[in-house]
């Protein structure tokens, strides 16, 4: 199988790291070529003549991880090239509806998700059925913090975006999600988004009442989860059309 990564920073560089430890995986468990796995493009900032339809169709698919100003155009190009793209870019999903329609104009695959992690995907579960819960619980506050790293270009995260969203369709009480600082006893839910040396992603929600507190957190020790689920996703868009999400892959 071949892949082109449209972005080759650190997370394009242990997305292709997993790439190859699966293939010398595969290669010492059979002796099957057709196992063989290899990044056939590399697109950074200082290459991007090479980012041509005629070069992405040399991979199975694409995955993009990039920059929120960029990521669209990048997808369209893997629609014009005719192969499945999957995105880890966030901060686009303003533009969602109209690249799903773009998707479906040409016949394109697009699978995206503000965060890869398997955990995550999972904390997002157990996030909606608290909410569940504490919607009968007036009595409880709620708060989320997110730490990333500071070259993170985004605040708040996408995965904390998320963790918001899940958390407002069951806790009615909360309507909109707004950056700290701000009003606790309101329809916010407040983000707190913090930016430190070295951090991969850590995502806390809170609930606190007078008497005590419900914390449910989800801590990346580095970028590997997110790396792993996204070439979970790329195997397993080939030969699909139209759009998907992690939901869809991991059935919860």
């Amino acid at each position: 199988m071949k892949f082109a990564l449209i972005g080759y920073g650190k997370m394009g560089k242990t997305i292709e790291q997993v790439i190859l430890e699966q293939a010398q995986d595969a290669r010492h468990k059979t002796q099957d070529s057709a196992l063989k796995s290899e990044v056939t493009l590399k697109i950074t900032d200082e290459n991007l003549a090479d980012f041509t339809a005629e070069n992405l169709r040399k991979a199975d698919v694409a995955i993009e991880f990039t920059s929120p100003h960029a990521a669209v155009d990048n997808i369209y190009k893997c629609f014009d090239a005719g192969i499945p793209v999957v995105v880890g870019t966030t901060a686009w999903l303003d533009r969602l509806e109209e690249v799903k329609k773009r998707c479906a104009e040409k016949n394109g695959a697009l699978f995206y998700s503000p965060n890869f992690s398997i955990g995550v995907n999972i904390f997002w579960e157990v996030n909606r059925r608290l909410a569940q819960l504490m919607n009968t619980q007036p009595q409880y506050e709620v708060i989320l913090e997110e730490i990333h790293h500071t070259e993170k270009l985004d605040a708040p995260s996408g995965t904390a975006i998320k963790t918001a969203e899940v958390i407002m369709e069951e806790l009615k009480r909360k309507t909109s999600w707004k950056l700290h600082p701000g009003s606790y006893q309101d329809e916010n839910l407040l983000i707190v988004a913090k930016r430190e040396a070295n951090m991969p992603g850590t995502h806390t929600v809170t609930y606190s009442s007078e008497v005590d507190f419900i914390q449910v957190k989800h801590e990346a020790k580095n970028r590997r989860g997110f790396a792993e689920g996204a070439v979970m996703a790329a195997r397993w868009m080939v030969g699909k059309s139209g759009v998907y999400e992690m939901k869809d892959l991991l059935k919860i």
